[in-house]
């Protein structure tokens, strides 16, 4: 029945709103409130009378004096008298869209996971810290750098702190030293912020009750979930607050979120969490992270804001939900014309263009983008120093034996902050007041071994606090002897000397955080041709699957941190970026193991080319490809020069140590127990921009002092030439002098790194195939599909996505479909997106790496053609770009490659044409600032920063490369994908997670919302 005849014959349903007003607006503002619109709608169905009690009535008036209805719609909010109110249905028993009793476990989040674990809902780890008074000592809590540990659960950095008390939404997640440290608040939006970042804060909070649990990686993705009823819910994804707690909003001021689908997994989790809390209406946070979804908040009452769309939705299902309770009697069929006429303001639809190549030339309007694969080089670094000397003394030997269990034989590794200011402790008494003459061999011996000791100091003194992404130190016993046990019974073994191995510097400059941050900027307005802000919208709308991976070292993770952060265009430190959004894979992007004796053979093979000046033409090397020789690029008189370089950094390391030793003198006129104010690496490194004032008082950049740069010159005198053996250019890696004969097959190093990437293009390509299918089939359909809209609420099927499933699952490898769960799952909600292709989606990974995976990776693509199995095939890099490649002298800091995967709409899906690959590549900041003579010369020594040469062909213009053929090319060289070993989580930076679907299983869901009879959600 609609709002009409039938209407009239019954009495109307009453409907009791028992809520404080500022929840529900009334009269001339009842459109502008969410509740409002719902209210107006049910209205207009003509069955019910709506009563709106007041907060007059509420806060004062007893519970006999107020309103009687059929059915009651109340629900807390500050101030709200919940008890009063649920005395109220007790007298009355009206039906209640909300339960009132479970509202109080709201408020408490101990009990909301302990209501959601009874009935099987997936939330984070986590544990309790339950105080009775603030500061509480407890026994089974404890507090280390990197973790705390509760009844022997132990959580590692990053993990999230909750208050217990549901309604303090000060939430604290805290940092690991690794990441640089620190603390993210989030809080309730205060205008446009919603969280704050605290890089000295590292300490939990001790003044109340806490939950701890794991901190989940979500892509920088936060979803909203709102249920209406058990069978209904909707959902939203928005921006995370842990990213940088800036709320993106829209022209109106209203964030901005975008309808997603939900899965069947998380629909069946929608439904158990309003039967959990029997809440109708009820809202809650979804946590999706690697391929799992958990519930991490129960907020009760809760609508969609902004929605028409929605509105209609939520008054049609509690439009049902009344009738049946009160009137069961009625239809509570959908009325074929719903009966309220709003003109409802209609959204622009978002028309993002075709996408063509914005390289290489346009290839027609029929071409989209679906895939962006770059390998990207970390950014500008300081050097990477390593002091080694052999230590006796007893306060060393005997810190060594406190961090290694006491065991005279065990080797020692000191990273934490306490660890290392412990060894700071024991070398500033060790550090001599003064620096005696020269004189016998012994005594330059003791010289030496001081001046190292002071290194160690200086290297340790440097910075506001340790971390181990800036410094390490490795403590391995050598010689021991057998002295009596403490108690006289027997004897036991104790180190009397020990080898002491410092390792820091490696770390992203300013320079090296502006370049990436800088490129990231680069991309996002170049890489992904279409309308306005390209990427960002493409991203924002939930139809860009953006996974950013980087190796194992702080400069590599921190360079990707910052190119994210230009690419998204996101505010605030590096550190909560670096958490949120970059996952770690030291196997794919660190490892050089599986090379390392052809790395030595390559090695060994230049120092002869080098110290012999010899060139030997290889048997496939003409001199029409001069590149196909050993030791190409190598000036003809490298011998000649080698004396030479050898004056030149002895003259340099001279004037150094003339500045280190004016630095040093002034310190030793202080107590060596004077804390120095130390210069805070933490924060500079937070830095784009250059210190200033230290380059005004000549000092040098960074962090550095005169005392550090002068050991880094005098080793670097030492390792290029040593009296003692033939010269040594092992450190000169800059010079780029690869032989064609060992680097191709030191391709070994990126082996796993090329899986992956074929896996990638794989994937996507047929997830573009699968889509065009659906999509067909979906037209061939569309005449049912306009009848099928009539039926509300409709349901996936559950054996055919059984079916699909099964099917799809048989034809892939256990990790590759892991990937797939992981990767391509969550898509735009076609019914509310308000966008023209909402099934569109493009693909972007980011390999963040160091240099030896990009010549790795490079070599592949130039030489591939060369291997056995493909002779006769043309190389993947054209000749033109074969002789740029010969004359570059190094791939640079922030050097890439860009592999982008374009798909033809217009060609036969079996066609090799329909997806055509393109290659580019860019040699990074490749320019040394005495080439520079313009006026970029005079910025580029104020901001000391080189900038980024732009990206270069690796094709003809016009060429076609297809996806068979690249895959075809480069599979021998690539580690297969059965051979890829399960994804492993690194530790403290995710959880345990399970497959869930499969991809045929979620594109189903890109078929119109009202397709079958019956649903448990949308």
């Amino acid at each position: 029945m609609g709002g009409g005849e039938e209407g009239r014959r019954y009495k109307k349903i009453t409907i009791g709103v028992c809520v404080m007003e500022k929840k529900v607006k009334c009269g001339s503002e009842v459109f502008s409130a969410t509740m409002g619109q719902i209210l107006d709608r049910l209205k207009a169905f003509g069955e019910f009378e709506i009563i709106h009690f007041g907060d007059k009535v509420i806060l004062e008036e007893p519970i006999e004096r107020w309103p009687i209805c059929d059915c009651l719609i109340a629900f807390y909010s500050s101030g709200y008298p919940l008890d009063k109110a649920d005395a109220y249905a007790a007298l009355r028993k009206p039906f209640l869209v909300n339960e009132l009793d479970p509202q109080h476990l709201l408020h408490d989040r101990r009990k909301v996971y302990e209501r959601l674990e009874m009935y099987g809902i997936s939330v984070p780890r986590y544990a309790l810290v339950n105080r009775e008074v603030p500061y509480q000592e407890l026994d089974y809590f404890i507090e280390e750098e990197d973790y705390v540990e509760v009844h022997g659960n132990r959580f590692w950095k990053p993990f999230v702190e909750k208050p217990v008390d549901g309604d303090n939404h000060s939430i604290m997640i805290y940092y690991p030293s690794s990441a640089g440290g620190g603390m993210k608040e989030l809080f309730r939006k205060v205008g446009n912020r919603s969280s704050e970042f605290h890089p000295d804060v590292r300490r939990v909070r001790r003044e109340g009750s806490y939950i701890y649990e794991e901190f989940m990686p979500t892509g920088g993705t936060d979803v909203k979930v709102y249920t209406v009823g058990p069978e209904y819910a909707h959902a939203e994804a928005r921006k995370s607050p842990v990213v940088d707690g800036v709320v993106m909003r829209n022209p109106d001021g209203k964030e901005i979120r975008y309808p997603v689908l939900l899965t069947p997994n998380e629909k069946q989790m929608a439904r158990d969490v309003c039967i959990a809390f029997r809440q109708a209406v009820c809202g809650f946070d979804l946590l999706r992270s690697d391929g799992h979804s958990y519930v991490c908040d129960v907020n009760g009452w809760s609508f969609v804001k902004n929605s028409h769309k929605y509105y209609d939705d939520a008054a049609c299902v509690m439009r049902k939900m009344f009738l049946d309770a009160k009137a069961p009697h009625l239809s509570s069929v959908i009325p074929p014309i719903l009966p309220w006429k709003l003109n409802e303001p209609v959204q622009p639809s978002e028309g993002l263009t075709r996408q063509g190549s914005g390289i290489i030339g346009t290839f027609g309007q029929s071409e989209e983008l679906r895939c962006v694969i770059v390998v990207i080089r970390h950014g500008d670094r300081t050097p990477k120093q390593k002091v080694k000397l052999k230590v006796t003394e007893e306060k060393l030997l005997n810190l060594m034996l406190k961090y290694n269990g006491g065991r005279p034989r065990s080797e020692t590794k000191l990273k934490s902050a306490v660890q290392l200011q412990d060894l700071l402790d024991a070398t500033r008494m060790l550090v001599p007041r003064s620096r005696p003459g020269r004189g016998s061999d012994s005594e330059a011996e003791d010289l030496e071994h001081a001046e190292k000791l002071r290194q160690v100091k200086a290297v340790l003194e440097e910075g506001g606090h340790f971390s181990g992404i800036y410094r390490k130190v490795q403590l391995k016993p050598l010689k021991w002897v057998k002295v009596p046990k403490s108690n006289g019974e027997g004897e036991e073994e104790r180190p009397i000397e020990a080898l002491m191995v410092l390792k820091y510097g490696g770390v992203l400059t300013h320079a090296g955080r502006k370049q990436a941050e800088e490129l990231g900027r680069y991309f996002r307005n170049n890489m992904y041709p279409g309308e306005g802000t390209g990427l960002l919208r493409l991203h924002s709308t939930y139809r860009h699957d953006l996974k950013i991976y980087s190796s194992d070292e702080g400069r590599v993770q921190m360079s990707a941190a910052a190119f994210a952060k230009g690419l998204l265009d996101l505010e605030g430190q590096l550190t909560p970026i670096l958490v949120s959004l970059v996952s770690k894979d030291s196997s794919m992007l660190d490892g050089l193991e599986n090379a390392s004796i052809e790395m030595e053979e390559a090695k060994a093979r230049l120092n002869e080319i080098i110290t012999s000046g010899a060139r030997t033409i290889q048997s496939s090397g003409t001199s029409e490809y001069p590149w196909m020789t050993d030791g190409a690029g190598l000036p003809s008189n490298a011998s000649e020069l080698l004396p030479k370089l050898v004056t030149l950094t002895k003259k340099v390391t001279e004037q150094v140590r003339l500045l280190a030793k004016d630095e040093d003198e002034t310190l030793t006129e202080t107590s060596p127990y004077d804390v120095i104010p130390p210069y805070d690496q933490a924060k500079a490194l937070g830095k784009t921009n250059i210190d200033i004032d230290r380059i005004a008082a000549g000092l040098p950049c960074g962090s550095e002092g005169f005392l550090l740069m002068y050991a880094r010159w005098r080793k670097l005198e030492r390792d290029l030439y040593n009296e003692r053996k033939e010269y040594d250019l092992l450190h000169n890696a800059h010079l780029n002098l690869e032989g064609l004969d060992e680097l191709f097959k030191v391709a070994q190093i990126a082996r796993r790194l090329l899986g992956k990437i074929l896996i990638d293009l794989r994937n996507t390509c047929e997830e573009a195939l699968d889509v065009a299918e659906l999509k067909s089939n979906q037209d061939k359909c569309s005449a049912k599909t306009e009848t099928d809209d009539k039926d509300f609420l409709p349901k996936l099927s559950t054996k055919n996505d059984d079916t699909r499933r099964s099917s799809t699952t048989s034809e892939v490898s256990m990790d590759q479909d892991d990937d797939e769960e992981k990767e391509t799952k969550y898509r735009l909600d076609p019914k509310y997106a308000n966008v023209r292709t909402p099934e569109r989606h493009v693909r972007t990974r980011l390999y963040f790496t160091s240099e030896s995976h990009i010549h790795s990776l490079m070599n592949v693509l130039r030489y591939c053609n060369l291997d056995e199995s493909l002779q006769g095939e043309a190389s993947l890099v054209c000749q033109t770009a074969l002789e740029r490649l010969y004359k570059t002298k190094e791939l640079d800091y922030m050097s890439y490659i860009v592999i982008r995967m374009f798909e033809n709409t217009e060609v036969a899906l079996e066609d090799p044409t329909r997806f055509r690959i393109e290659l580019t590549f860019s040699r990074g900041a490749d320019l040394s600032p005495l080439e520079m003579k313009d006026s970029k010369a005079a910025s580029l020594h104020q901001e000391h920063t080189l900038p980024i040469m732009g990206p270069e062909r690796l094709q003809e213009v016009g060429s076609c490369l297809t996806l068979e053929k690249m895959q075809k090319m480069i599979r021998p060289f690539a580690m297969p994908a059965e051979d890829f070993p399960p994804s492993s989580t690194p530790a403290g930076f995710s959880g345990y997670f399970s497959k869930s679907a499969s991809v045929l299983e979620r594109l189903v869901n890109l078929w119109p919302f009202h397709k079958n009879a019956h649903t448990n959600g949308k």
